[in-house]
């Protein structure tokens, strides 16, 4: 059912690049390898975001620090490409993308910037398992490509930005009722890219996936915009009817959601799916006891039981009106006797085994840029 899903939800952008793919294929069959990272400014990282290889990608969710690479960083500052003819040159380097590439056979790369309008967003990646596969004919036409790529990349964002722009727009309102939130955003969307990503190989994510799982997870409680102030605000325990009016905002989160895709003309946007099952099903639980629809095990969806997770950690390690933040050991102690009880069992072992990058996500986001 899961993949099922992600093959469902997966937007215009990868069919598009696999046409272009296979036609550059045709004319230049020793290209094996196309790919295309993103650089995320406020992190200083740059990911996978979609990739295509022949006979199958191999070296898919690299991610680095833009600054601690180095013929990126380079392309990145000259916004000018990058040919390395022969990759062997390169056999001592400590990169772990350098041996990937020639673990996986590769022996040429060609790297471009994406830039648009004077706006640096990502790299795209030819490679070839020959050295010198890229002639200055080649490289003149894959000049060409790499600019229709940028330009479709770019379209597909800015359709995504305005999206999330108008969804943030109306969790602004419910910000200003509830401004415990503003922090939570932000580290939502890092705590859900860190367990997609550390889940990628065993669940057969696509870098795609990953990246808009960490787009759309701050986005989990539109619904609560429809929940009353007095019980929303309220600063202690919910009695039993407004326990009843708090579990209506996933399907009411659900409801407005649609409606704005609509009222915006957004529903082509990729990977809405994903976001529809964010939104209704993040407090669903895996024993059943969860809602809105008390789905079972398996039966919610991936994306759902990793924001649930991301979600309770969260709550438990930030300040409430009506409790202290608990340190990270106790909330991990928390997760543990959740695990594959309410709570995804392999999400939680990845925040569990991965306590620094949890510390440097608090640290980075202990001010949010929503709030």
């Amino acid at each position: 059912m899961d993949m099922l899903e992600r093959l469902q939800g997966e937007g215009a952008l990868l069919g598009k690049l696999r046409c272009l793919f296979q036609v550059l294929r045709g004319k230049a069959p020793q290209v094996e390898r196309l790919a295309i990272a993103l650089y995320d400014e406020a992190t200083d990282c740059v990911k996978t975001f979609l990739a295509l290889e022949e006979p199958s990608n191999s070296l898919g969710h690299y991610h680095a620090r833009l600054s601690e690479t180095t013929w990126l960083l380079t392309v990145a500052r000259s916004l000018r490409p990058r040919l390395i003819e022969d990759l062997r040159v390169l056999a001592g380097s400590r990169k772990p993308h350098v041996k990937q590439l020639l673990d996986a056979g590769y022996l040429s790369s060609y790297t471009l910037p994406m830039c648009v309008n004077g706006h640096f967003f990502g790299f795209i990646f030819f490679n070839a398992r020959q050295a010198g596969a890229f002639g200055e004919a080649l490289r003149a036409e894959l000049d060409m490509l790499a600019h229709l790529l940028s330009l479709m990349v770019y379209q597909e964002r800015m359709t995504l930005r305005t999206l999330q722009a108008t969804l943030r727009s109306a969790l602004g309102v419910s910000r200003v009722r509830d401004p415990e939130s503003a922090g939570h955003l932000e580290r939502m969307a890092r705590y859900a890219w860190l367990i997609g990503h550390h889940l990628a190989a065993d669940h057969q994510l696509s870098d795609e996936y990953v990246e808009h799982l960490g787009l759309f997870a701050p986005l989990h409680d539109l619904g609560k915009l429809s929940t009353p102030d007095r019980v929303l605000l309220k600063p202690g325990p919910l009695d039993v009817l407004e326990t009843l009016l708090m579990r209506e905002h996933p399907r009411a989160g659900l409801e407005l959601l649609d409606e704005l895709l609509d009222n915006f003309a957004l529903g082509g946007v990729g990977w809405v799916q994903m976001l529809r099952n964010i939104v209704l099903y993040h407090h669903e639980a895996l024993d059943g006891s969860g809602y809105p629809e008390g789905l079972v095990g398996r039966a919610i969806p991936l994306e759902a039981r990793i924001v649930a997770v991301a979600d309770v950690f969260d709550a438990l390690t930030s300040e409430r009106p009506y409790k202290q933040a608990w340190p990270n050991e106790l909330a991990f102690s928390l997760l543990r006797q959740e695990a594959g009880v309410r709570l995804d069992e392999a999400c939680v072992a990845v925040l569990l085994a991965h306590p620094e990058a949890v510390r440097e996500i608090q640290q980075q986001c202990a001010e949010s840029r929503f709030g």
